[in-house]
């Protein structure tokens, strides 16, 4: 037995309900199950029972075991104070919240059965990427289109709290958080970590000081990576690049992070560091108001117009400081400006709305991933190859969320694919 069934029954009262009772003998009547608590705290928020003659309003937890109350040490933290039903699939020790108080516990070992647990073990450990894989076709469109749809929400709140956290980091600043997940975005995976730190270390105040001289602006974010630090590079362009940043370093009192933090393995010269940053300086001496064009609702198109960019003359023959080349490819593609869109732009501008309470802009970063073309990935061809298209970059993105935070975990009792196959 596991959690995540005992969640299950208890949701869907895959039971008898008029059998339950106490560990004392009261009878128990549900009126409300309470809604599904995924963060920390009690399981069931809400909800409603009669236990005897008294009915009762408040939080649902759930254990294997009683004794896990104890375990994880729920007897000391406030927060489940407000419990008013303890549900189990075996008591085994009376428990007490933190004032002292005797819990109300319900058994389901004796009430549950035990060959649907069977099947869903079965189910779940059955060795296949996607555990449904050969059911999926039973579900109707309807209920998978509109599961996607839930996802791409739930997608977009995981990332505001990531975005909230970065926000109040940066004391309210939204033009420096945007910066951070774009800085963040062009280094992708291998120096995404590296950007995070650049982004850190150059205040967005800077930026708008300098932003009319864009050499300045090179100056400062490769000054900022530690780039400039290089020694027996010869050329004018890195002497004088180097000089600026001397001068800036000074005026602003910068330190500049290690060299060290940057990675070229596996990595396309167009996806150099080098490359990426000198991409950025041109988006920022086009439009220093970053945060703007999410402020007043901007057409993709703008956007578009904003992240198309080329780099400076440097480097267009030059993909590192010092090593001359025929010709790079040195433009900000379609593809990395679609997915700064639906990964940067409308998580944003969903941050956004719901820091202000403005539907609006939560409205509108859904249907920036809606206007824009599906997603071409290994998850979206998997999920393709078992009969669900993906349209639209919005219902690549509620494919992503389902196969990472439902189908590889096994969450398929949380997943409305998976309850509708399973029940």
């Amino acid at each position: 037995m596991n959690e995540d069934y005992l969640h299950y029954l208890w949701k869907f009262q895959k039971f008898n309900p008029s059998l339950l009772t106490t560990n004392e003998g009261d009878n128990v009547l549900v009126k409300a199950i309470g809604f599904h608590n995924k963060n920390s705290g009690p399981d069931f928020l809400e909800g409603r029972v009669s236990i005897g003659n008294t009915d009762w309003y408040g939080n649902i937890e759930i254990h294997v075991k009683s004794s896990d109350w104890n375990l994880h040490r729920h007897q000391y933290d406030k927060a489940y104070n407000n419990v008013i039903l303890h549900v189990v699939f075996e008591n085994d020790k009376e428990i007490k919240n933190q004032n002292g108080e005797v819990i109300p516990t319900v058994e389901l070992k004796d009430l549950i059965d035990n060959k649907k647990f069977d099947e869903y073990t079965y189910f779940i450990n059955n060795g296949l990427k996607i555990a449904c894989q050969r059911q999926i076709e039973e579900v109707n469109s309807f209920t998978k289109n509109n599961w996607l749809d839930r996802l791409i929400v739930e997608r977009l709140e995981t990332k505001t709290n990531t975005i909230l956290d970065t926000l109040k980091n940066n004391k309210g600043d939204w033009n420096q958080t945007y910066l951070h997940f774009l800085m963040r975005y062009f280094g992708m995976k291998v120096n995404g970590d590296a950007m995070s730190i650049l982004s850190a270390k150059t205040s967005f105040k800077i930026i708008q000081k300098e932003h009319h001289n864009l050499f300045s602006l090179e100056a400062l974010l490769y000054g900022q990576a530690g780039y400039l630090s290089l020694e027996n590079i010869e050329d004018d362009y890195f002497i004088t690049l180097r000089k600026e940043y001397l001068f800036l370093k000074q005026k602003y009192v910068l330190t500049s992070m290690e060299l060290v933090n940057w990675k070229l393995s596996k990595l396309r010269p167009p996806n150099f560091p080098t490359i990426r940053i000198a991409q950025i300086a041109q988006i920022l001496f086009n439009n220093h108001q970053l945060f703007a064009l999410i402020r007043d609702f901007a057409t993709i198109e703008d956007y578009k117009k904003v992240l198309k960019v080329s780099t400076s003359d440097y480097w267009k023959t030059h993909y590192t400081f010092g090593k001359e080349t025929e010709k790079t490819k040195n433009t900000v593609g379609k593809m990395l400006i679609h997915n700064i869109i639906i990964n940067v732009i409308s998580p944003i501008s969903f941050a956004y709305g719901k820091s202000i309470n403005d539907e609006r802009y939560c409205n509108y970063a859904t249907k920036l991933v809606a206007d824009l073309p599906s997603e071409n990935n290994s998850i979206v061809t998997l999920w393709k190859s078992l009969g669900m298209e993906s349209n639209s970059a919005m219902q690549s993105q509620g494919i992503i969320e389902l196969y990472t935070n439902y189908c590889v975990p096994k969450k398929c009792l949380n997943c409305g694919i998976g309850v509708q196959i399973l029940k």
